[in-house]
């Protein structure tokens, strides 16, 4: 009964394996206050998972919880750009029948990898018209399962229980729509823009109701290669400039050096905002009647400058997100809207599961 009632007294650890760093995040059983959480940064030669770099990420997890607070090993872990296939197919209003056929036959043409190989997902977003005819708009994602068998071997090897397997951009919603508990907020379209290190994600949803996604090919990274090429540098050290410069309160930042890596960047985060105004735009002709009221950015990339930019492009409310708002008073190292993920999948509710079923998407 002792361990019965320990274990339920803590979540799941949250695995946010990014690109340039993981994240781990475990809160409360009742998800009200946090419990530890740790960012841990990989050589900047580190590939993003899942790759052959296998070893690397399995001993940076487990160096990432030596002397900390983490309790139990259950886990849940994230797929995000790199293991996703992402697309919206449309099926007609009055389709009956197997419904995971016509999925599956609609969208195994485009996958690309074998579609034997495949877990597919898939959820209705909204009803929605084309021409005269009303259709069923579907959210498909799809991942390779040899991919999925290598992200939860690197979990398992570094000494922790893969108890689920979430999706990036519903990690997201998850940490912020748990602050918009109001009938007025469930009932707001909102756009939440999520800047990491390769790439930025696009996700509209109607309180805990996902409706649009998509993932951009801009992020950190690009910023970087401007500021490399821009200032004729290394990319090692454009990084290193960006991140100690920007992680400072703007009254400690160096005017200069502010000022050069912003005419650096600008032309990348030009681009970046065009694209989020092309989502914005496909969701508005395609909901009609659901007007977008604000857009929360988060990521390790979110910023000040970039919440500014965009909210000049984008003519809406934008503010900068905070995953732990709602949270006991804790004190978060470094930009707090970088633990937008991590903070979702600790809210992720798990139930008791089988190897098997979790590598199924149970």
């Amino acid at each position: 009964m002792r361990n019965w009632l320990k274990r339920k007294r803590v979540g799941p650890i949250g695995v946010d394996l990014g690109s340039r760093a993981l994240k781990l995040v475990q809160l409360s059983a009742d998800g009200t206050s946090l419990v530890d959480a740790v960012r841990w940064d990989l050589p900047l030669d580190a590939a993003p998972v899942p790759t052959d770099d296998r070893a690397r990420h399995v001993d940076a997890l487990r160096q990432a919880r030596e002397g900390r607070k983490f309790s139990g090993r259950n886990a849940v872990l994230c797929l995000g750009w790199r293991e996703l296939f992402v697309q919206n197919i449309r099926l007609p209003k009055a389709t009956t029948g197997d419904i995971e056929h016509l999925i599956r036959q609609e969208s195994e043409s485009k996958l690309p990898f074998p579609a034997a190989e495949a877990e597919l997902r898939w959820w209705e977003a909204a009803e929605v018209r084309q021409g005269d005819a009303p259709r069923r708009e579907m959210i498909v994602v799809a991942c390779h399962r040899p991919v999925l068998e290598q992200a939860l071997q690197i979990v398992e090897q570094a000494g922790l229980q893969p108890v689920a397997v979430d999706i990036e951009p519903l990690a997201l919603l998850r940490a912020y729509s748990a602050q918009f508990r109001r009938d007025a907020d469930q009932q707001q379209r909102v756009a939440y823009v999520h800047v990491g290190q390769t790439n930025s994600s696009v996700l509209i949803a109607q309180g805990t109701h996902a409706v649009f996604m998509k993932y951009l090919e801009l992020g950190g990274r690009h910023f970087d290669e401007a500021v490399s090429r821009h200032l004729q540098m290394d990319p090692g050290e454009a990084w290193a400039l960006r991140r100690h410069n920007g992680d400072r309160r703007a009254d400690q930042q160096d005017p200069e050096v502010a000022r050069s890596v912003a005419d650096s960047v600008r032309p990348v985060v030009e681009k970046l905002a065009a694209e989020i105004s092309l989502c914005i735009r496909y969701h508005n002709v395609t909901f009609r009647g659901h007007a977008l009221k604000r857009l929360i950015l988060g990521g390790g990339e979110a910023s000040p400058a970039l919440l500014e930019v965009f909210g000049s492009r984008l003519d809406m409310k934008c503010e900068l997100g905070d995953p732990w708002r709602t949270f006991e008073p804790v004190a978060i190292p470094g930009r707090r809207c970088q633990w937008d993920v991590a903070v979702g999948l600790a809210l992720r509710p798990v139930f008791q599961a089988t190897r098997a079923s979790v590598a199924a998407g149970g």
